[in-house]
């Protein structure tokens, strides 16, 4: 789930597995003459591991583009299809026994905003919010052994061989189990790799700086503040730890589409859904990385994942 709203395998988005064309997206018209001024050579890839459907659009969707406008290879990889999320815009008597299937078909959309060349599934269900009886399905990425689900994600990660792989921290953003699972599986899995001798050039885990949360949270409506998860008032990462920012104000309205994508998940009415354009892009033109593993390819803060590979 997005941390600013709160709060089967194998689908192909946007061309052919192997990085077919895409047209520009709807709302992305800004940058559909940068896109066209950029030789379409892949010249690196980018795989990013989320927990849920929409995670990806909210917190990555800016980078995803830019990797992709600039020639990359963008692989997404859902541990799980949300399916005990929220449910707006639709009935939820109707609706909550296949959403797993909606939130895919969602999912789909959203990647071919965002130039998405594979989206794969791990095969889990949604965890659910910390401390809820979701937490011990048996079938729950939360309960998934650790060495099972990182010999999921290593097949990918093979297959794939990216040069630079983002994921959570191990806060998770804000104690989401699924988030904090990710973590854990994408270490365990290129840990992997590293000792079959195929290391990754770059591990990036998503930040949103602490004092940038506290702003937000001031800024946040008093209703929103009351009903807030109690974690988002602890959440965010030092912002001492924030090695990259990645400015992607030329996305920012394509990636409002790519969540908006998420039908299932965008209550109509909250502060969120409603944010003006201009508070949105100032909250979000801006996309923040800790550097887990690799070295820096610039002075910090770096201003690109793929800074330093050639």
């Amino acid at each position: 789930m997005g941390w600013a709203r709160h709060r089967g395998r194998g689908i192909a988005c946007g061309g052919d597995r192997r990085g077919g064309s895409h047209d520009p997206p709807s709302g992305s018209r800004r940058n559909s003459a940068a896109r066209r001024r950029i030789a379409q050579v892949t010249v690196g890839s980018l795989l990013l591991v989320h927990a849920h459907p929409d995670d990806e659009a909210i917190s990555t969707g800016g980078v995803m583009m830019k990797a992709k406008a600039h020639g990359h290879r963008v692989v997404l990889i859902t541990a799980t299809r949300g399916e005990v999320g929220e449910i707006y815009n639709m009935d939820e008597a109707a609706s909550r026994p296949r959403l797993g299937e909606i939130r895919a078909a969602e999912l789909k959309a959203a990647g071919e905003i965002l130039g998405v060349d594979r989206q794969e599934f791990l095969g889990y269900r949604d965890s659910g919010m910390v401390d809820t009886a979701d937490n011990k399905d048996p079938h729950s990425f939360h309960q998934a052994p650790l060495e099972e689900a990182a010999a999921r994600l290593a097949v990918f990660l093979r297959e794939e061989r990216p040069d630079v792989v983002v994921t959570y921290g191990e806060d998770g953003i804000y104690g989401h189990p699924d988030h904090i699972k990710a973590h854990y599986v994408t270490n365990a899995a290129l840990d992997t790799l590293a000792h079959d001798g195929l290391p990754i050039k770059k591990l990036y885990y998503t930040a949103v700086p602490r004092s940038m949360m506290e702003e937000f949270a001031k800024q946040m409506p008093e209703e929103a503040r009351r009903t807030q998860n109690p974690n988002m008032r602890i959440a965010g990462t030092p912002d001492e730890l924030v090695t990259t920012r990645v400015d992607v104000h030329d996305y920012v309205e394509a990636k409002r589409d790519a969540f908006r994508a998420h039908v299932s998940q965008n209550d109509p009415n909250s502060w969120f859904a409603t944010m003006a354009s201009q508070i949105y892009e100032l909250a979000f033109g801006t996309e923040y990385y800790q550097l887990a593993r690799g070295k820096p390819g610039s002075d910090l803060p770096e201003p690109d994942l793929f800074a330093g590979i050639s």
